[in-house]
Formats: structure tokens, sequence, C-alpha cells
């Protein structure tokens, strides 16, 4: 039995043009050998579809264009596709997450989702209804028995969870009755760290249950999230035996029970770089290339501070976009330093995009006259400091609506948890590229790209961080060294550990409080930032669902 994996790179929404596309792989897979091929999760509507699984006109057009495709394809080898399909049932949501076998030029048959996840960036229960115990699970093709599974349906084994979310195993199901092979239709979204945990799970239950486990995951950046591919399969003692391309399109073929003569035995195994800045760079680059492309942009463009976040974001860009589409906008005041201004400019340089220098003191002094009579005798604060950032903000979107370029955001996760960043300023933007990546990661992702290919100043990556927005002013007079901070905010954030938790593993007390506080009333300009990439487990985007008028539960203690 060969079988098929197509990790394609689809658009929420384009149902012809991703019936376009699994066409085609279908039928690459079909001169290749393959007895069956099987797509993502959800694949004809792209994944994450979201709200627009609401419209009833959308899913009956999504089912024509099923029908369409299951004729073009007539001849080829049977196809499972992922799509939404109508609860006929009086009861119940009123759709099912479920993959159609496609074969002959007819829809034939059709499996459904059993483990709807409602955590994280997940809402499946607003959507779908479970698939009912009596549901066909099995697909029998030739002599194979081949169970089949969607996405959040192998992630429930007993024995690899502490806790397990869900009462029942879909695969241990499958296993009971009969099943000879499964295969998992997902949509797994990147973050840090979790194909490695995947793999761990896949090859634990492949072995335990004596199966082969065939595994296909989407690739591509819809909105905020990104998926990283790497489809792979595991023979029924765990053991890997294949693996498909990271963050890119691939076609992978998986030989079960070949012949003797067959080499590779099984399929092609993927080099699989683990390294936390390979992995990020990865998805970032990405990330930002689906957004932009995919929402109809050609060029973007970014202030350059001749700091390190933009200095990134700019990397990103130019690897994304080509230099050639990247257009970095300097904007001294009084408060930048030379040293800045020349960074920047050797960055962009170095980076091959173009730039454009837009000074900012006269707007400056235009505002001191316009509000002085306002602010009376008031002493300067961080108010001048604000219009400062919304000028750059003003400029940046001017341009961005000139030129109909997407302009990108540079704030990183650490500033966006504290609130050190200006809402309608510095915030402004269509994407915030790196928002999900803390300060010590962005400084260990450029020195990583720096050791590929010198790129980033070293300047910019041994001066203390600054927003120059006042005289010789450093980010640390406001915030705690960036390795502090972001020690305390992950265990906060990600591990969701109280202020009491954090001070008993060593923290000092005062700083523990004052972090998590700031955390709590930057709320509201987190809900009103652009999307941000997600790369860790825990992102201030869809997963982040805290309130704004909220008091803090602590002090009551």
């Amino acid at each position: 039995m060969r079988i098929a994996l197509l990790q394609l790179d689809q658009i929420v929404g384009d149902i012809s043009g991703n019936a376009a596309r699994i066409g085609a792989a279908t039928r690459e897979a079909a001169k290749q050998g393959a007895d069956v091929a099987v797509t993502s999760e959800l694949a004809l509507l792209g994944y994450l579809p979201r709200d627009l699984l609401l419209q009833p006109g959308l899913i009956r057009y999504s089912w024509e264009v099923l029908e369409r495709l299951a004729a073009d394809l007539r001849g080829a080898p049977p196809v499972l596709v992922g799509l939404a399909e109508p609860n006929q049932a009086s009861e119940g949501r009123p759709l099912f997450n479920s993959a159609a076998l496609l074969a002959g030029g007819e829809v034939l048959d059709r499996f459904r989702k059993s483990l709807l996840p409602t955590y994280d960036v997940f809402d499946e229960d607003r959507y779908f209804e479970p698939a009912p115990g009596n549901c066909n699970q099995v697909l029998r093709l030739g002599d194979w028995t081949l169970g089949v599974t969607i996405c959040e349906d192998i992630w429930n084994d007993r024995d690899f969870w502490q806790r397990r979310r869900y009462h029942e195993d879909p695969v241990e199901t499958l296993a009971q009755t009969g099943a000879q092979a499964v295969i998992n239709l997902s949509a797994s979204p990147f973050s840090m760290g979790k194909q490695s945990l995947r793999e761990s799970m896949l090859s634990q239950i492949a072995a335990k249950h004596g199966l082969p486990l065939v595994y296909v995951n989407q690739v591509g950046g819809n909105d905020d999230l990104v998926f990283d591919g790497r489809s792979c399969a595991f023979d029924g003692r765990g053991t890997l035996i294949a693996r498909g391309r990271a963050f890119t399109e691939d076609l992978v073929l998986i030989d079960l029970d070949p012949p003797a003569d067959l080499y590779p035995p099984a399929g092609r195994i993927e080099p699989n770089d683990l390294s936390p800045e390979h992995e990020i760079w990865g998805a970032l680059v990405l990330g930002t290339r689906d957004y932009v492309h995919k929402c109809g942009f050609h060029t973007v463009l970014l202030g350059l501070s001749g700091g390190i976040d933009s200095a990134v974001t700019a990397a990103v860009a130019a690897e994304a976009c080509g230099a050639d589409h990247v257009l970095g906008v300097l904007m001294p005041s009084p408060f930048s330093s030379r040293g800045s201004l020349e960074d920047a400019t050797c960055l962009a340089r170095n980076l091959g995009i173009r730039t454009l220098t837009l000074r900012m003191e006269e707007i400056m002094q235009a505002f001191d006259r316009t509000l002085g009579p306002a602010f009376g005798d008031r002493p300067r604060d961080v108010t001048e400091e604000n219009i400062q950032a919304r000028i750059r903000g003003n400029l940046l979107m001017a341009l961005s609506n000139k030129y109909g370029a997407l302009l990108l955001t540079t704030g990183n996760k650490s500033e966006l948890a504290v609130g050190y960043c200006t809402i309608y300023g510095d915030m402004s933007g269509g994407l915030a590229v790196i928002s999900d990546v803390p300060k010590t990661m962005i400084y260990r992702l450029a020195r990583w790209l720096n050791d590929r290919r010198p790129l980033i100043p070293e300047a910019i990556l041994t001066k203390a961080p600054s927003a120059e927005l006042r005289p010789n002013q450093t980010d640390q007079d406001t915030l705690p060294p960036y390795e502090l901070l972001d020690e305390i905010l992950e265990r906060h954030i990600e591990r969701h550990q109280s202020a009491a938790e954090i001070i008993a593993q060593g923290f000092d007390a005062e700083t523990v409080r004052r972090v998590l506080h700031l955390v709590k009333i930057a709320e509201f300009k987190r809900k009103q930032a652009a999307p941000g990439i997600k790369v860790t487990d825990r992102a201030f985007g869809l997963g982040w669902r805290m309130p704004i008028a909220a008091k803090e539960w602590e002090d009551e203690r």
C-alpha cells in the first residue's frame, strides 16, 4: 500500500483554488504510484475557517466543488479530502468536521472527527458535532483496513498524557475493531518544540497498538497561525519511516509493508532541525510571506530605528517578501543618536532593502505649539514620548496608504506583555511579526542569523536597548533586565503561575508584583494590536482570552 500525503499550503475560503491544488497533487501522486492520497484537515476550506463555517452558502458551495473535484479525478487513486459536512440530524451542531473519500468519479464515503478541541486557538464545539458512536471510521482498500482519524482524535492516548482531555480514545477504538493502520488528517499549528512532542506521541501510539500510523499536516500561514508541515509516518514498532519537509509544501510517499527489494523501505525522511532559532525563523518567514500574499499585498514597509527589534523584523521581511519589496523608513527625532541612524542604514544596506528618511523635529514642534496652552505648566512626561511614537505611526500609516504596502510592526512579546509600547504609535500596522518572540530570543535569533550570514550590525547587538524618546533613555530605566523579565513572563503567561508561585521560586517579590500588574493593565492595548505570528505555546492572539475590566484577584488574598 503506497499512501501519498498531500502537504499543501491552502488559502482559507479559496475553495476552487484549494480544490485545484488538491487535484494537481493527487495527479502527481498517481504518477508516483500512490494507491491512496490524503489531504490535511479541512483542506478544501482552508484552516482555520473560523466563522466562515457559519455561512450555509459556503458549505453548500464547497460540496459542489467537491463533487466536481471527484469527477475531475476519475481514474486517479482514491483521495481523502478534509472539509465541513452538513449535519442532517434535527439536533446538535450544524456541521461535522469530516474527511470525504473521492473514488471512481464520486464521493463514496465520509469519516467524521470525534474529539473537538476548545482550548487555546481552537473552538470547534462552536461549529461541529462530534462523530456519533455508530459512525464508520474504517476505510477498506485492497487488502488493507485503514482507520481514519482527524487531528485531535490522536491526541488523547491514556499512556502518553498525565491528564487526558477526553474520555474516549478513537485510536484505541480503531485498534480494537481491526484497523491495520491509522491515518490522521491534521492541521496542527506550529509552536516552538511541538514537533518533538508530536513525533514522540505518534511513535508511542504506533508502538502501543502495533499499528503503522500515518500523519499528514497542513503547511503555511493563515492569520496568526503557522502550520509547519513535517507530515510523517511510523511503523508498528514506533519507528519513524517518513517525514516531510518543514515550512514548505511537500508530497510524502509512504510504503506500508513494502516488497523486500524496495529501498528505502518506507519513505523519505527529511532532516529535522529542532533548534529554537531555526524553528522560529522558519515560522516567522512563512507566516509573514503567507500573510502578506494571502491578504493581497506585494510590498511591505516598517520603521527602522537602529534597534534589535526592527532589525530582526526587517531581516524576516526581506527573506519572506524579497528585499526589493521591503521599504525601511528612518524617522529621526532630536533624541535619535547618530549611531542609531548609522546602524539602521548599515542594516538596510546589508539586507538590500530600500530606505526613506522622514525627519520629525518640525512636526514635534507643531505639536508642542498646539498643545502648549492646553498642557499649561504641567511637566513633560510620558505624554510627549507617546506623541513622538504616534507621529511615527502616522507617518508610516500615510506611506502604507499611499504606496499600498502592508505596515509591519516591530514590537516583541516582552514589550507587548508589559505595555512597553504606544497604542496608535509603534503598535500601528497590519502584522506584528515578532509579537510572540521574547526579547531574549530576539537577540538569540539575531546572532543565529549572523552566524549564517553577517546581516545585523554588531553595534545593534551590543548597545543598550532604547526607545530614544528622551535624552539618554534605556529600556532598563523602566523595566527589569530582559533576562529577568522574560523569566517572570514565561512563568506567568505560559505556565499560568501566580505572583506567589513565582516569588516562591526565588524571584524578588516587588519586581514580580510590578511585572504582573503591568501585564494586567496592558490588556486593553493587546486587544487593539495587529495580529501577530504565533510561535510559542501561549501567544497574545486568538487563544488569549483575558478580561480588561477585571480586578487583580491576588490583591484580595
